[in-house]
């Protein structure tokens, strides 16, 4: 009874990783083994063409040495993070506290604020690149139309990086509909105790809704974070990043480097240390989150 009992269990362990197989075998093969190789070629001299030739820490003495490119390209990013994460963040809050309200229309709103999430990037990108447009864009014409000066938006290097920003807020619905998810999960006792203490609606939102949202607002930080850090679609398709280097972000600077310049070695070094600055980022924000982050069970 042992033994049958053993060779049932294996068998069963058999094919649990038989069920399983396609995906291990698709995680080794696209996950496990590139993360290692660019690991080994960022040591290494490689354009693609000819076998790599091991260098070292060459490629990282370059980049904080040498590369003058690098640093703007992460000012920039440190920019776009820095200001294009809480806006977006502050954006999709008070969206999702409006569309959490009785309001007429509210699932047709609801829907309107979720569509330029799913919307493809490439079709966003040319509705914005006829709305930035300074000759027969939709705001320059409404500006022009009414005597006004026309606005370059993305040919100018000091509103190149907002307008990019504006892009990326009005493409937030996914954290909205997390924050409506959210906001629907905070008890109504706790505003009928607020209200009975004669707390207004800041207060309320501020005391209530802000408290018990903290955990989604933890994840949604995060997530933006690193996704912000890895921007790469929007800035290569607007502005290619210019004008001047202006929009030259981490992401599209280490693509100049491996698919145009084919440094492949060299593009590998800025992705583990781009990986390094991430990790870096989201360990302080788990280190703080201890100071406002509330849990309901606390």
């Amino acid at each position: 009874m042992v033994s049958t009992a053993g060779w049932r269990e294996r068998r069963k362990i058999v094919q649990g990783l038989l069920f399983v197989s396609p995906w291990i075998v698709g995680f080794l093969a696209f996950t496990i083994y590139p993360l290692l190789a660019s690991g080994y070629y960022s040591f290494t001299r490689y354009d693609v063409l000819r076998p790599p030739k091991l260098v070292g820490l060459a490629n990282y003495a370059r980049i904080f040495l040498q590369d003058d490119v690098f640093r703007v390209a992460l000012a920039n990013t440190l920019y776009f993070v820095l200001v294009g994460v809480p806006a977006g963040f502050v954006s999709a809050v008070l969206l999702a506290n409006l569309l959490n309200g009785r309001m007429w229309g509210r699932s047709v709103f609801r829907t309107i604020f979720f569509l330029p999430s799913i919307t493809p990037a490439v079709a966003s990108v040319m509705v914005w690149l006829w709305i930035y447009n300074t000759q027969f864009g939709l705001v320059n014409g409404f500006l022009a139309a009414h005597g006004l000066q026309v606005i370059p938006w993305l040919s100018s290097p000091a509103l190149a990086k907002p307008s990019l920003i504006v892009v990326q807020c009005w493409a937030g619905g996914s954290a909205i509909v997390i924050f409506l998810a959210a906001l629907q999960d905070v008890p109504r006792s706790l505003y009928e105790a607020a209200l009975v203490d004669g707390a207004n609606p800041l207060q309320r939102f501020w005391h209530v809704t802000i408290p018990m949202c903290t955990p989604v607002m933890l994840f949604t930080v995060l997530t933006g974070l690193i996704g912000t850090f890895q921007s790469f679609t929007l800035p290569w398709l607007l502005t290619r990043g210019g004008p001047n280097n202006a929009t030259e972000l981490y992401s599209v600077y280490l693509y100049r480097n491996a698919f145009v310049s084919f440094k492949m070695g060299y593009a590998s070094a800025l992705a583990w240390l781009l990986f390094v600055i991430i990790a870096a980022f989201s360990a302080a924000v788990f280190r703080t989150s201890a100071r406002w982050v509330y849990y309901r069970s606390e």
